[in-house]
């Protein structure tokens, strides 16, 4: 079964996020989950940006990229929303990845001197998102990460909610959240 840095968003390290990584670990992958914000949760999207940004979102990032240090190199990265910067730089620079998974979040790749071969990827968000679709320019650089590798895939799901499947939270979207659940899950099942 995989082994997996799983790292929250920009509210933390919530029960959702928390959740999310039990089922995977039911489903018998070995699931790590780095605490960025070092036991601090908010309530809303704002106050948690508002955190990294006073703490600065390269300390934020640097904290998540620090905890993977101390584990082995056969590791899947996956990041929601915020924990993408993380996950997306080691993919991308740390030896021996063997997945990806970016969930409501998408860097372009040259961020991190372009996709590694052999390691698949996959990206999810709703496609009525600003802050995925149109803001940062997250659906475009996921629609060109899959352009540029046969290994990358983005599911894109009906809806304008960010943090969708977060059960903790209120724009938490069950049958969105399922599906992606499914998907991650048929992902991470073969890699060894």
């Amino acid at each position: 079964m995989a082994e997996v840095v799983l790292y929250h968003h920009a509210q933390g390290l919530t029960d959702g996020v928390k959740s999310f990584a039990e089922e995977l670990r039911q489903a018998g992958h070995t699931v790590h989950l780095p605490d960025m914000y070092e036991g601090h949760t908010y309530a809303t999207l704002d106050e948690g940006l508002e955190y990294a940004r006073t703490t600065g979102f390269g300390v934020v990032n640097e904290r998540g990229v620090q905890a993977a240090q101390g584990l082995g190199d056969r590791l899947v990265y996956a990041g929601f929303s915020l924990g993408v910067m993380a996950a997306q730089q080691l993919a991308q620079t740390r030896p021996g990845a063997t997945g990806a998974l970016f969930f409501y979040s998408c860097l372009p790749a040259e961020e991190f001197g372009g996709w590694p071969a052999g390691v698949p990827v996959q990206v999810h968000g709703m496609d009525e998102d600003p802050l995925f679709t149109e803001e940062g320019g997250d659906l475009d650089a996921a629609r060109a990460l899959v352009a540029s590798t046969d290994e990358a895939e983005l599911f894109l799901y009906p809806g304008k909610e960010h943090l969708f499947a977060d059960s903790s939270l209120p724009g938490y979207d069950e049958a969105a959240a399922k599906l992606l659940t499914s998907r991650t899950l048929a992902f991470l099942d073969p890699i060894r």
